[in-house]
């Protein structure tokens, strides 16, 4: 088996997956009792999520639904970057969270260590927001899946492209 298999490393988030789960989280708050006359809403401004509520306690109770909602629709909820609580215009605040697209280096720097560290024979490079695993052996791959999984990362990552 002299050909070579390999996979891509990825961390991307499914943006029709966050539009229905706003969806569902704005139908959620509009029949909510505690919800009743509040001026809550959350949107979706390119990558950025933005959480517009009266007060901190139903900003927080807004992003609690909004998540067990991104967590039903299967969206990495790890791949959230949340910025500070700020005012908003009628007595409102605000907090928009980033929705982290790709790998960053020191996640990349993070996963390529484990991958030498593991033993395995086995390459991996950087490409632009994503690491590419080559190996000989479809076993060695398998084994730095798991390992890979099995890390503490900042952020989710899938495994694509593996031939």
């Amino acid at each position: 088996m002299a050909k070579e298999s390999s996979f891509d490393i990825v961390s991307k988030v499914d943006f029709s997956e966050v539009t229905n789960a706003i969806n569902i989280t704005m139908k959620e708050i509009s029949t909510r009792y505690d919800f009743k006359g509040s001026k809550s809403n959350v949107t979706l401004d390119k990558e950025e999520l933005v959480l517009v509520s009266d007060d901190e306690y139903k900003l927080g109770q807004l992003k609690d639904v909004l998540l067990g909602k991104l967590i039903k629709r299967g969206v990495p909820i790890k791949n959230l970057d949340y910025g500070k609580i700020e005012g908003a215009s009628g007595g409102t605040v605000r907090q928009r969270a980033k929705l982290v697209q790709g790998i960053d280096k020191d996640n990349a720097k993070k996963i390529n260590t484990l991958i030498k560290n593991s033993g395995l024979k086995v390459k991996s490079q950087v490409q632009d927001d994503q690491i590419r695993v080559t190996a000989k052996s479809r076993d060695d791959l398998q084994s730095v899946i798991a390992a890979v999984k099995g890390a503490d990362l900042s952020i989710d990552v899938q495994f694509v492209n593996y031939r």
